[in-house]
């Protein structure tokens, strides 16, 4: 069977795109469990597919998921919150930069495989609910694991 030859994941029944789009759809219904992590899986997403990443090359996404894994959502949902603030026009002299710190992936994105992906987190395809979290919080930490390697 074929990989993605950004993350690894074989590239059926569903390819990575797919999967990305219907979890999409379950995180844009604002329910939990998927609403809440949006941000994480998107980071995830992105990172394990880097010619995706937007101009800021990866660092709000770095940023999420340094913030998730340290702090949990509570910490995810300040940094957005400052992120807005810092984007907002009534903000003079102060950025979203601000708010990463100049965070960044800490080298270029990973050549080996990541341990998770996105095919891990939606088991057959429809992203359960049942133990959906975890599987999340395991895939942030696959992503973080594979860009911090040295090797």
């Amino acid at each position: 069977m074929e990989s993605c030859t950004e993350c690894g994941a074989p590239m059926g029944p569903q390819s990575c795109d797919e999967l990305f789009d219907a979890l999409l759809a379950l995180d844009h219904a604002r329910q939990a469990p998927w609403g809440p992590l949006h941000g994480v899986s998107v980071s995830c997403f992105l990172l394990q597919h880097p010619g995706r990443l937007p101009a800021d090359d990866g660092a709000m996404a770095w940023a999420l998921l340094q913030a998730y894994l340290a702090g949990g959502l509570d910490a995810v949902n300040q940094l957005v919150g400052q992120a807005r603030r810092g984007n907002s026009h009534r903000v003079k002299g102060r950025s979203s930069d601000d708010v990463r710190d100049t965070a960044r992936p800490p080298r270029d994105a990973p050549r080996s495989r990541f341990s998770v992906t996105i095919h891990d987190v939606a088991v057959d395809g429809s992203f359960p609910s049942s133990e959906f979290a975890e599987r999340v919080r395991a895939w942030a930490a696959a992503t973080v694991e594979a860009w911090s390697c040295d090797t």
